[in-house]
């Protein structure tokens, strides 16, 4: 059961870090935890999916407090889409950009994080469907 904790915990770290701007691979971490745990699909899917919904949601924070109060020119699509267009934070390069955007235009952090973390669910749903196939 300590071996769970710690694949969970360490997965946890994985995902958060990887929705930053470290290059490391969250679907590799979930992969290899359900490989070694196939009972643990819903938890390892639920703790994924939060520690990289709170990483995408520090690259907002950032981009809140360190934008300037004139959006750029760039940041007025993200403001156009709004918060569904953050379903596609868990693209790799793009996603980061998108939080921080989010972020620097302040859109309204509720919305960002429900479609932040749809998007992400959905991802490591099609994960764990290949991990344990």
């Amino acid at each position: 059961m300590i071996d769970a904790w710690a694949s969970l915990a360490s997965l946890f770290v994985a995902s958060f870090i990887a929705s930053t701007l470290v290059p490391i691979s969250s679907e590799a971490a979930l992969f290899a935890v359900l490989k070694l745990h196939a009972d643990l699909v819903w938890p390892a899917i639920g703790v994924a999916t939060l520690g990289n919904t709170l990483g995408g949601l520090t690259t907002y924070l950032i981009g809140r407090y360190i934008g300037s109060k004139k959006p750029l020119t760039q940041l007025e699509r993200v403001k156009r889409y709004g918060s569904p267009l953050l379903a596609l934070a868990w693209l790799p390069f793009v996603g980061d950009a998108l939080c921080l955007a989010a972020g620097w235009v302040k859109l309204n952090w509720v919305a960002v994080s429900l479609w932040s973390a749809a998007g992400r669910f959905a991802r490591y749903w099609l994960v764990a469907q290949g991990a344990l196939w």
